[in-house]
């Protein structure tokens, strides 16, 4: 792992720009380490240091000696992730440099990567090699339905989590789901809820438990508010397909 990050990441101060921008146009995460002949880090250099050099007058055949960002902040292997949490803190930080007690160049760690391990629940140390990490849990698309739209805000094995936001006078279907129970939380809007034969009148801060199994349906009966809920499943499997629709006003049951 550590060999690949080097070829990856890992170019020599005297190396020239218009190499560097290959090297990160390859790697496609926007920045390089930069170190010695010894593996030391030296300092750290992005996309956007490039651009302002050569803004100010460097040429793509100029060395990257004197572009580089030599003041950096970095992790040890013997830091523990609490510090990585409170260094990205700073929203200038996008990725943190792992090096051993030498200041050997050993890992890398970004936020996305940061913020992927802590949603999965993953339990690592910084040797950790995450690159393997799906980072596309923490940037999901928004879904457009007939009633509204919904996006996934967390996904793992043990539990998922959305908002769903449901336009005025739109109604989900009536529909059951065999491996996972939803926990809703309304946090605008007005609505109504349908548990199997029972209904209830729903609100902002109302909460509603809805078991594997039930048939329940959502219905904003404003006019004129989006009717939003935050929405937490638990269960076996959490796939869009475990849905039995039973009505439904647009047509898909």
């Amino acid at each position: 792992m550590r060999q690949k990050l080097i070829k990856d990441y890992g170019v020599s101060p005297k190396v020239k720009i218009i190499d560097v921008l290959k090297q990160i146009d390859k790697n496609k995460r926007g920045f390089v380490i930069v170190i010695d002949t010894k593996e030391i880090v030296c300092g750290v250099l992005t996309d956007g240091d490039i651009r302002r050099a050569i803004i100010n007058g460097k040429k793509a055949e100029d060395t990257i000696e004197d572009v580089y960002e030599k003041s950096y902040t970095s992790l040890k292997i013997s830091d523990s992730l609490s510090r990585a949490i409170d260094i990205f803190k700073d929203m200038r930080i996008k990725f943190l440099p792992v090096t051993d007690e030498e200041n050997r160049f050993v890992n890398i760690l970004t936020k996305s990567q940061m913020h992927s391990l802590l949603l999965q629940d993953i339990h690592a140390n910084l040797l950790y090699d995450f690159s393997q990490l799906d980072e596309s849990i923490i940037d999901t698309e928004v879904f457009q339905r007939p009633w509204g739209f919904y996006k996934t805000t967390v996904f793992n094995d043990y539990y998922q989590t959305k908002v769903i936001s449901v336009k005025p006078g739109g109604k989900l279907s009536l529909q059951s789901h065999n491996h996972r129970e939803e926990h809703w939380i309304v946090v605008h809007g007005t609505g109504k809820v349908q548990i199997d034969d029972s209904v209830v009148d729903v609100y902002t801060g109302s909460s509603v438990f809805l078991p594997k199994g039930c048939r329940h349906r959502l219905i904003n009966t404003d006019d004129t508010e989006n009717l939003i809920i935050s929405e937490s499943q638990i269960g076996d499997y959490l796939g869009e397909d475990d849905i039995i629709r039973y009505e439904d006003v647009y047509g898909r049951a």
